[in-house]
Parts: structure tokens; sequence; C-alpha cells
């Protein structure tokens, strides 16, 4: 059975900082791609930011230069480190993760409000 478990959302006033993680099981990791979406009220779901076996990483350009994506296929963990947050930041946050066969699974979410 997989299993993402996201972990880190609450409230930061704008300007500030949070670090999302996700714990995964059920899968093998090292080999999948793993990531982090979104979702606004109102508004579809939508790419924060990915990273490969190989460690190559994808960003929306949204949040280049604020956040970073990492992972510790040792822990099956992978990270967002999210920085200068913004109210347009505040959404629910899904950890991804898709197999080499294009399996993908996805997390239950983590609320993130950021105040301004």
């Amino acid at each position: 059975q997989v299993q993402l478990v996201e972990s880190g959302g609450g409230l930061v006033q704008a300007g500030g900082s949070l670090r999302l993680s996700c714990a995964a099981s059920g899968i093998i990791f090292s080999a999948n791609t793993m990531g982090w979406y979104r979702q606004a009220p109102g508004k579809q779901r939508e790419l924060v930011a990915t990273i490969t076996m190989t460690r190559s990483t994808n960003y929306a350009d949204f949040v280049k230069g604020r956040f970073t994506i990492s992972r510790d296929n040792a822990k099956s963990t992978v990270s967002l480190q999210m920085n200068s947050l913004n109210a347009e930041d505040t959404a629910v946050y899904y950890c991804y993760s898709k197999s080499i066969g294009s399996n993908i699974y996805w997390g239950q979410g983590t609320q993130v409000t950021v105040s301004s």
C-alpha cells in the first residue's frame, strides 16, 4: 500500500519560511520522481517543483529562487523549503510520486496559509 504523508504546513506571516516534508512508503522511493503540487481555493492544482531519481530539479516560475526541493533516499522523504512566502502561496500542498512505470500517487495534502 502506497502512502505519502505530508507534514510541516501551517500559518506564517508574509516574508516568512516553512519547510514541508513528505514521508513515503510502499514505493521504490529511490527510483521515483518526487514532487510538490499545490491547489488554491477555486484554482486548479499546479506544479510547484519536482526532483528526479538523478536529483534533477524542475520549478514553477513563480517559486524559482524562493523554494528548494530536496530528497533523502535513505529516509524515503522529500522536502520543500519555502522562503519569502507571500499571500499568493496560500494553498493546500500535495506530495506527488511518479514511478518509472508512470504510476502516480498523491498525499492527502497539507495546508499552507500566508497572512499579509
